[in-house]
């Protein structure tokens, strides 16, 4: 059986937590229709056995039913696409890149202080690039079909949307048709809904991180 090692949520150990590297693995256990069972990790209070055949003590964790488990979501969603190749996920190299700024961007807009730092500038410019592609290649990043990349940037835009309304009233631009049309694409897929954190464990979760 499929194993995988999932954050829970702050202060409640029995529900999924807001970890978008989590979801991105459950997401594409979801989209290929693999069956699986997943551990939640309390990562405040780290349960022996998790740190046994993890040591490093990081999530997600994967086992594919040989016992040998595998960190770090870029590997891990690797390994699951070669084992279970249908339906492809494999996004085109010349895509793989596309909103791979988008996350840390917003996380420095998400935790400034300063208004005129450019640190919002920065994330628009990022999401524009974003529109720019999906008006040329859309609606997903390469064209019709979901893929690996998709699956990647779908959690962290859901954290930049409940995380910069709740800590600064700011909204993804609605010039921004194309994002707007993708995300709520994402967002509505029985995948996301079935594997996304609710958005009060989203907001607990980075309060100690925007207000340290």
């Amino acid at each position: 059986m499929t194993e995988v090692c999932v954050k829970a949520a702050v202060g409640h150990p029995d529900t999924l937590g807001d970890c978008p590297f989590s979801q991105r693995v459950l997401l594409t256990l979801e989209e290929k229709k693999v069956p699986y069972q997943m551990k939640l990790i309390d990562v405040s209070n780290k349960a022996d056995w998790f740190l046994k055949i993890n040591p490093e003590g990081k999530v997600p964790v994967y086992n594919g039913g040989d016992g040998k488990w595998i960190a770090d979501s870029d590997v891990i969603t690797q390994v699951i696409e070669e084992k279970y190749p249908t339906p492809s996920l494999v996004t085109p190299p010349e895509y793989a890149s596309v909103g791979s700024k988008i996350f840390s961007t917003f996380v420095t807009f998400l935790k400034s202080k300063d208004a005129s730092d450019g640190s919002e500038k920065a994330l628009v410019d990022e999401l524009q690039a974003l529109e720019e592609h999906l008006k040329a290649h859309g609606p997903y990043i390469n064209g019709a079909n979901i893929s690996a990349v998709d699956l990647s940037l779908a959690p962290k835009l859901y954290h930049l949307q409940v995380a910069l309304e709740h800590f600064k009233g700011w909204k993804v631009p609605e010039t921004l048709t194309s994002v707007h049309a993708y995300t709520e694409a994402l967002f509505s897929r029985e995948s996301f809904v079935k594997t996304k954190a609710t958005k009060e464990n989203l907001i607990a979760g980075w309060a100690p991180k925007v207000n340290p």
